[in-house]
């Protein structure tokens, strides 16, 4: 069962990304469907990201220290999101244990993930995007309507991150594995938010792409 996951995983990253090849992968899309995500063998950007208390560091910095499970994800307040996030919660241990780190990417500003932290105990770190350059690095985001833009604020009180043109963006949820010079190991990204990878399925890929010491 394991091994069909992980094939149906590689299936959606490939068709994400089969046409991404010669494109910009730091050009916003223009719609979710659109999105070029870096691709297995490419080496993740070296960008500068904000913590939860608001201090910038190196994204290289971080996934120089160990495997690392990246995750792209829209923010707190996003159901499908927290539900894989506290989802994570049920790997964790067997994730360390193989000598990983999680590191979930959001948009958000530092002081929403504050928010969250104090919501939920996750089981990953949270990192904030606000700058939108891992989003674009990573090739994931896109742009969202007005007028799903103005439902989000109107009905969810949710101030989406805009970029310098006041457009506002979103990444397409994903993640990526990575070893510890940078290297995208394994990649999922579905267009789709509302469809999420299992735990189970995240499991078995980092056990399975994890270079040996």
């Amino acid at each position: 069962m394991k091994k069909w996951f992980l094939a149906a995983a590689l299936a959606v990253s490939a068709l994400v990304s089969t046409s991404a090849m010669a494109l910009d992968r730091t050009v916003i899309a223009e719609k979710a469907e659109d999105v070029t995500p870096l691709l297995i063998g490419s080496t993740a950007p070296n960008v500068t990201v904000n913590t939860a208390d608001g201090s910038p560091v190196s994204f290289k910095a971080l996934y120089m220290q160990k495997p690392t499970v990246v995750i792209f994800y829209r923010g707190g307040w996003c159901p499908y999101c927290s539900r894989q996030l506290a989802e994570l919660k049920t790997i964790e241990k067997d994730l360390v244990d193989a000598g990983y780190q999680v590191l979930a990417i959001s948009p958000e500003s530092p002081a929403r993930l504050q928010e969250q932290k104090l919501e939920t105990e996750f089981a990953v770190t949270l990192l904030s995007d606000e700058s939108l350059s891992a989003i674009r690095g990573f090739g994931v985001g896109f742009y969202v309507p007005n007028d799903t833009r103005k439902l989000y604020k109107d009905r969810m009180n949710v101030d989406l991150t805009a970029d310098t043109t006041d457009k506002a963006v979103l990444p397409a949820p994903a993640i990526f594995i990575l070893d510890e010079a940078g290297k995208v190991q394994f990649t999922y990204v579905n267009p789709d938010y509302s469809v999420r990878p299992s735990a189970e399925l995240v499991l078995a890929a980092a056990k399975l792409v994890k270079p040996k010491a």
